[in-house]
């Protein structure tokens, strides 16, 4: 009689502890498909949100390029329009500047369109990005253009990270253009001080103190230009300060740590 119960009950457990098993193969079946669902959520918004950050760093880009040198363009047509008919030295002065430009955007252009496609044998036939090193073809582009510039370097130049180095450039760049545009006659002075721990660039340009036309002189917004900057600048650590003088003309000024 013990035997039968012996037997029953140990058949009874092995059949308990079966189902228990298998409720636990269940369930942690089901816990590794969710967390499997899950990790599939979050890397594809771990892509989406790469590729919203890339489309924004293209729009930045191609900002930067297009929206410079298709405004030096434009001043120097209208200059040479106006005087075509009187100054034939300065209008082809203008129109020599028009095509300088172009050929610059198309250069910067073709660049941009090879690192988003680039050559099918892989060899890299794309110039660097720009940097402080072409600080000075960028001064004689707008002089050039009509837009008198004196540049000041303080510390000890040295070699950059390539962000840190492009970023630069992009800030002279955006400044000097907004200045070109908008200065009516005035003039740029850029400072870039190397310290030991931080870079600073600093654009003023004197002009009217309301610069008619132009999102970014206002205080209550800012244009893609100069808001491309301020996430360029935040992303390495930096801030970027842009406003309207006292007196009149605008200053852009940022620290960037190295």
């Amino acid at each position: 009689m013990w035997e039968l119960i012996v037997a029953v009950t140990a058949c009874l457990v092995a059949v308990f502890l079966a189902v228990r098993l298998a409720m636990a193969k269940r369930a942690y079946t089901r816990a590794m498909e969710e967390r499997g669902w899950l990790l599939e959520r979050e890397r594809e918004s771990a892509a989406h949100g790469a590729v919203d950050a890339e489309r924004a760093r293209i729009a930045r880009e191609l900002h930067d390029i297009v929206s410079h040198n298709v405004s030096v363009m434009v001043v120097q047509a209208g200059a040479a329009r106006r005087v075509l008919a009187t100054e034939a030295e300065e209008a082809t002065g203008a129109l020599l500047a028009v095509e300088s430009a172009g050929r610059d955007t198309m250069t910067e252009l073709r660049h941009m369109l090879g690192l988003l496609a680039p050559s099918a044998d892989g060899e890299d036939l794309l110039s660097p990005q720009p940097g402080l090193s072409r600080l000075s073809a960028l001064v004689d582009r707008m002089c050039f253009a009509g837009l008198p510039v004196e540049v000041r370097i303080s510390g000890e130049p040295r070699e950059l990270p390539s962000g840190v180095d492009l970023t630069a450039y992009r800030i002279v760049q955006e400044a000097l253009t907004n200045a070109l545009k908008h200065g009516d006659g005035g003039k740029a002075d850029v400072t870039v001080r190397y310290a030991d721990h931080y870079l600073r660039v600093e654009v003023l340009n004197t002009g009217p103190s309301v610069l008619s036309g132009d999102p970014v002189s206002t205080t209550d917004g800012e244009g893609r230009g100069l808001l491309g900057l301020r996430q360029r600048v935040a992303v390495l650590g930096g801030d970027l300060d842009a406003r309207r003088r006292l007196g009149g003309g605008f200053r852009v000024r940022a620290r960037i740590p190295l």
